[in-house]
């Protein structure tokens, strides 16, 4: 006669169960341990897997949001800088006509005039880093303001030829359906400053220009542009002051923007991303747990009957 095992088949074979799913669990949680993650695939998410998917999107067009909105903010700066420039230039001229007709002298006031026009030019025909045209609206690839010289200026019509921007002005998008203006155009900036230099310049060449004496009729004339240039100053430091609460509104929006994406990604994490002492501390009990398994499973397979007899 044969001397059976005091082990069952069906003991072994669970005792085999056993030791896959010790095996299985200990694979997943050095896993987690490893990559952070509570799986690296959806199926280990169940049924997480919309929200966790929710969050992510949602925290990826925060992210896209403030990027953009974060550009925005660099434009705005700098045209705070530009327009800001430009107020300065139309109260540099509004000086010089002011000191010409208090001096009655006008033999610097076209040099000065030539000045002005000059950086006034350079601003509106600004560039931004990717080399688009800051105040051409939608025409944002060619100068919005075409005049080389305040003599070529003069020769044209009328200010309006000297500028050649679109009529859209530049904004970005914030939010779902929600779109800030940051954009300003050369024509709206620049139209009233060049307005009276080209007066002035045209003045001067249909009059032999302006002396080291004025006349009485050149001293009146210079006494109206002093108060065109004033309204030229006042309204560009208007259009500051709006570029200014246009920052402002765009720096708020940054900040809610990058709450909104540690929300959200904060989401992301709590499903996602394991509680690592906890992690380390499943993966030495699974550990424990496989070596448990195989023992007791090699255990079973030496021990029969032989080993009672004679006890």
């Amino acid at each position: 006669m044969s001397i059976d095992r005091v082990a069952t088949n069906a003991q072994s074979q669970f005792m085999l169960d056993q030791i896959n799913r010790a095996n299985v669990a200990l694979n997943q949680s050095q896993n987690q341990v490893s990559s952070g993650k509570v799986a690296n695939d959806y199926a280990g998410y169940k049924d997480k897997v919309a929200v966790l998917e929710a969050a992510r999107s949602a925290a990826a067009r925060a992210d896209a949001y403030q990027s953009a909105t974060q550009q925005a903010l660099t434009q705005t700066d700098l045209q705070d800088t530009q327009i800001t420039s430009l107020s300065g230039l139309a109260d540099q001229l509004r000086q010089a006509l002011t000191k010409a007709a208090g001096q009655s002298d006008g033999s610097a006031l076209m040099a000065e005039a030539q000045s002005v026009f000059d950086s006034a030019a350079q601003i509106l025909n600004a560039r931004d880093a990717n080399g688009n045209y800051i105040y051409g609206g939608e025409q944002n690839n060619t100068p919005p303001f075409t005049a080389t010289s305040l003599s070529d200026l003069s020769s044209m019509g009328s200010v309006n030829q000297a500028f050649a921007n679109g009529s859209i002005k530049q904004g970005v998008r914030v939010g779902d359906g929600e779109t800030v203006e940051i954009g300003h155009l050369a024509s709206d900036l620049g139209s009233d400053l060049m307005g009276v230099l080209k007066q002035v310049s045209d003045y001067a060449t249909a009059n032999g220009g302006f002396g080291s004496t004025l006349t009485s009729a050149q001293t009146d004339f210079i006494g109206t542009q002093i108060g065109a240039a004033k309204t030229a100053s006042e309204n560009l430091n208007n259009a500051a002051a709006a570029n200014g609460f246009t920052y402002n509104r765009l720096k708020d929006l940054s900040d809610q923007q990058d709450t909104m994406s540690t929300l959200y990604q904060g989401f992301v994490a709590d499903i996602q991303d394991v509680d690592m002492p906890t992690a380390v501390t499943k993966l030495n009990q699974n550990q424990v747990a496989l070596q448990a398994a195989l023992q007791v499973t090699a255990q079973l397979k030496q021990i029969s009957l032989l080993n009672y007899l004679g006890q």
